[in-house]
C-alpha cells in the first residue's frame, strides 16, 4: 500500500525539521523547557529521530514501526511547543503568538497522519 498523502507531508516535515535540528540546533534551544537535561544533545537526538522516522515512513517494511515512532517523537517534542506558546504570550509580537499557538493544535493531525501511516 502506498503512503497516504498526510504521511508524506509528515515525512517531508520531519525531514526539513530534522536537518535544521542538526545544522542549526540553536534555533531550538529557546524552546527547551528548563527541566529537560542536556539541551543540545536532546536537540540533536530529536533531529536524528525525525530523520529516522521520515526514512522509515518511506519504506513499506518499516512503515508500521516508523508510524508509531513518529507518534512518540511528536509527543516528545510537545512540551517544547507548549513552552514556545507560553513564551509567545509574554511578547507583543502577534506573528510569534499566531505561530506558537497555531503549532499546538497541529499536533493532532500530525499524530493522526503518523497513525494512518502505521496502519497502512
Amino acid at each position: 500500500m502506498s503512503l497516504p498523502l498526510s504521511a508524506k507531508v509528515l515525512a517531508a516535515g520531519f525531514t526539513v525539521s530534522g536537518v535544521v535540528h542538526l545544522v542549526k540546533p540553536e534555533v531550538f534551544e529557546p524552546l527547551m523547557p528548563a527541566w529537560v537535561p542536556a539541551h543540545r544533545e536532546v536537540i540533536y537526538g530529536s533531529g536524528v529521530a525525525e530523520l529516522a522516522c521520515a526514512a522509515g515512513l518511506a519504506v513499506p517494511a518499516t512503515r508500521k514501526v516508523a508510524g508509531y515512532a513518529s507518534v512518540a517523537v511528536l509527543l516528545g517534542v510537545f512540551p517544547g511547543n507548549v513552552k514556545m506558546a507560553q513564551d509567545s504570550l509574554k511578547t507583543r509580537s502577534t506573528r510569534f503568538k499566531a505561530i506558537a499557538l497555531g503549532r499546538l493544535p497541529l499536533q493532532v493531525p500530525m499524530i493522526r497522519a503518523a497513525l494512518k501511516a502505521a496502519r497502512s
